[in-house]
């Protein structure tokens, strides 16, 4: 065996996912899954903090101690789950939770900040942990993010074909697998995945998320907002590019309403999804045209709505879940930080610079022994 947790929490703030992997098999085997919600408390002091506000620094660390200890009770559970002690796991790969996302920007390296207490998780776990796995990236000149199509590239790639993997939490990033390809690799974040959607549903149903896209389902494609909606700059922007909630925001929604006050919010849910839908089959036409397969993962996989018009907008490709492929759609994201965190232990580089723009291969991530 050779055992590392992955813990993911990511942009749509629906909880934290954590993963047992053992990479001593062919492929790995995922051993274990746990979740666990994020108290509402919590999760909007975490929106919040995708804002400026006051006393930032010290409410920001206060959030960061407490996403640790919900961090710790997953990793508790894939143990105990495991039946196993905590030195039977070589190390967490932790990847924190993400408030601000600015590479390259203000003095040209910008940053990339995903809150975390890597300290105390070591203490509260008596583990190794790995986390800050996009700063160095940042600092070498890339954009940071995404960083799992390496890990894509390593568990989907299949000899000789050609497809895609579409991550979409809250943000919704696409890796193009192709021999064509000359490192057989290309990644980036195609714009808003969940999040719109979930802040939509949230303001005008109550509820987190839209539930396979059920109320999506009732309303109608808004073209004159949908055309408003792509006119977004980072649309048109040519990869390697990354996003997420500092510009993606309730604020910018609220943005391009403005002249759509008199929609029926059910018609808005479904241009959002939409967005979504025809923003990511756009990428993979323009990057991956050639692509036998589109395999879904993140909680996207679960909206039956969206997934029924993204196979729509790309009729000769296979759109199916990742659990087709043998790993379930909500596992991948906190695998790939176990992978991540199985590298940098190793000390091995990875070499993103068809994905982030990175000038060149880096070992990624921050230890924090126990």
């Amino acid at each position: 065996m050779e055992l590392f947790i992955g813990l993911m929490s990511g942009t749509s703030l629906d909880g934290v996912d954590g993963v047992l992997a053992d990479f001593g098999t062919t492929p790995l085997t995922v051993r274990a899954h746990a979740s666990a919600a994020l108290a509402p408390g919590l999760k909007a002091e975490l929106l919040a903090l995708n804002r400026p506000g006051a006393n930032e620094l010290h409410r920001a660390a206060l959030a960061a101690n407490a996403l640790m200890r919900v961090y710790a009770s997953v990793v508790r559970q894939l143990l105990a789950t495991s039946a196993l002690a905590p030195e039977q796991v070589m190390a967490i790969g932790a990847h924190g939770q993400t408030v601000r996302h600015q590479p390259q920007m203000h003095d040209g390296t910008g940053y990339t900040l995903q809150l975390a207490n890597p300290s105390l998780l070591t203490e509260l776990t008596g583990i190794d942990v790995v986390a800050d796995f996009r700063s160095r990236d940042v600092a070498a000149g890339g954009q940071g993010a995404p960083l799992v199509p390496a890990f894509h590239q390593a568990r989907f790639g299949q000899s000789g074909q050609v497809m895609s993997v579409l991550n979409i939490g809250g943000m919704a990033n696409l890796t193009v697998l192709s021999p064509a390809l000359t490192d057989g690799v290309r990644g980036f974040d195609c714009g808003p995945g969940n999040a719109m959607m979930d802040d939509w549903c949230q303001r005008h149903q109550g509820l987190a998320f839209d539930a396979g896209g059920a109320w999506a389902a009732t309303g109608q494609v808004q073209a004159d907002l949908l055309k408003t909606l792509l006119a977004e700059p980072f649309f048109a922007l040519t990869p390697p590019k990354s996003t997420g909630r500092d510009l993606f925001s309730p604020d910018w929604l609220d943005r391009q309403l403005i002249s759509f006050a008199d929609l029926a919010p059910a018609d808005v849910q479904t241009t959002l999804t939409e967005l979504t839908a025809s923003t990511c089959a756009t990428a993979v036409k323009m990057v991956g045209p050639d692509s036998q397969q589109l395999i879904v993962c993140g909680g996207g996989a679960f909206n039956t709505h969206l997934m029924a018009r993204l196979q729509a907008l790309l009729p000769g490709v296979a759109v199916q879940p990742s659990d087709v492929h043998g790993l379930p759609a909500q596992q991948v994201e906190a695998t790939a930080f176990a992978w991540l965190a199985r590298k940098t232990i190793r000390r091995e580089a990875l070499s993103l610079q068809s994905i982030t723009g990175t000038r060149g291969a880096r070992v990624l991530g921050a230890i924090y022994p126990a």
